[in-house]
């Protein structure tokens, strides 16, 4: 299997849709009352640490997990949105989200419903992504 290039207009439309998802995720319409609970912080605490770099920083490694992502679908030869999408679903589930936020469950010894919403987004995030790249290549 030759080296494929990634569509980088795809990983961009995927880094755009997975910052929009974490915006929504972790919002009132969704998971951010049960979130702040969960780490013991309040609204106006994490408006007090938030600042521009913090989503530069979050859009960019966003950026980087969807090139990475493209890489691999692209290395797997997906190219419909059921292999697209259950390469994301490996990826959540060996690299990023279930292993990653594990820690957070066991070691930092915190509820397995933070595990859950932290990883969750993950995981809706990589399967979408995975999908899109695996069509939009």
């Amino acid at each position: 299997m030759g080296i494929m290039q990634v569509n980088y207009f795809a990983v961009l439309v995927c880094g755009i849709l997975m910052f929009m998802l974490g915006g929504l995720w972790y919002s009132p319409a969704l998971f951010a009352k049960r979130w702040m609970q969960l780490i013991g912080k309040t609204e106006e605490e994490l408006k007090k640490a938030s600042n521009a770099t913090v989503y530069v920083r979050g859009f960019i490694l966003g950026l980087m997990s969807c090139y990475v992502l493209g890489n691999i679908v692209n290395f797997a030869g997906a190219t419909t949105v059921e292999t697209g999408a259950m390469v994301g679903f490996i990826c959540w589930a060996g690299f990023h989200g279930a292993p990653t936020y594990n820690g957070d469950v066991n070691f930092m010894q915190r509820p397995v419903v933070l595990w859950a919403i932290n990883s969750g987004y993950v995981l809706v995030s990589y399967v979408i992504s995975g999908a899109i790249l695996a069509l939009w290549r």
